[in-house]
């Protein structure tokens, strides 16, 4: 990972998670529209990619952790699961979700929790599967958030994780960072009065660690079967892992 941690508001003294906390409240309302605007709308099927993997293993209970606006929550529900339960310390995000859940008349299957990562209140093996999507990047302490998700799965059960990547195609590399580090920025600054939030979200994206050194950090906090495949010219990666049963 980066030497430096990336903070959303590096002139502040308050911890990551209070920051990235302030961040998404002052940027909830606009910030479905962003990540369609942004990715092109490609971020929806990436998405679908994730559902589509959790398909044949039949989950009965799902955690979405960093749900956001609960896209893919919503997205879950193709899984028939019986619960599925969203969690993010963003009350401003929670409450898009909520709105989301309550339209579509999900609410008895789909619950939307302020929660945090690092600390589930969930009891020890009691999911099937835990899903992330663009959310371990904004971990405050990523080991300790992978160990609190291991711990809610039941052994065996399977963890995948949605995450922005590098390409390696020098010349996609190239075009990449120059989207990420200047038009993706302005395009934030276009909609929200936040500035510092879109250059956050594209300064995270390029110092986190993907592929191998992801699959590493996963193996290190006990993952086993781990794997990831990387979507659309590689701007992001799935990773799938499971929980050993032993």
């Amino acid at each position: 990972m980066s030497k430096k941690q990336v903070l959303p508001y590096q002139n502040k003294k308050s911890s990551k998670k209070t920051q990235v906390t302030q961040m998404f409240d002052g940027i909830s309302a606009q910030y479905d529209l962003m990540n369609r605007i942004i990715s092109g709308g490609i971020d929806i099927r990436w998405r679908k990619n994730v559902v589509a993997m959790l398909m044949d293993e039949r989950p009965k209970k799902i955690l979405d952790v960093a749900t956001g606006t609960g896209d893919l929550a919503l997205a879950l529900l193709k899984t028939k699961a019986d619960e599925i339960v969203g969690i993010d310390i963003s009350k401003g995000m929670l409450d898009l979700g909520k709105e989301k859940v309550k339209k579509q008349q999900q609410h008895k299957t789909i619950k939307m929790e302020i929660g945090d990562s690092e600390n589930i209140t969930y009891n020890d093996n009691y999911f099937d599967a835990v899903t992330v999507a663009f959310g371990v990047r904004n971990f405050e302490n990523l080991d300790q958030g992978l160990s609190e998700i291991l711990r809610v799965l039941r052994p065996g059960g399977d963890l995948v994780i949605l995450e922005t990547a590098v390409p390696k195609n020098i010349m996609i590399r190239k075009f990449y960072y120059l989207y990420t580090r200047f038009i993706m920025p302005s395009l934030g600054k276009l909609f929200s009065k936040d500035r510092s939030a879109y250059r956050y979200l594209s300064d995270s994206a390029a110092a986190f660690p993907f592929g191998k050194a992801f699959n590493n950090i996963l193996a290190k906090n006990g993952f086993i079967e781990i794997e990831d495949i990387p979507q659309t010219l590689g701007v992001a990666s799935i990773y799938r892992a499971k929980k050993p049963t032993f």
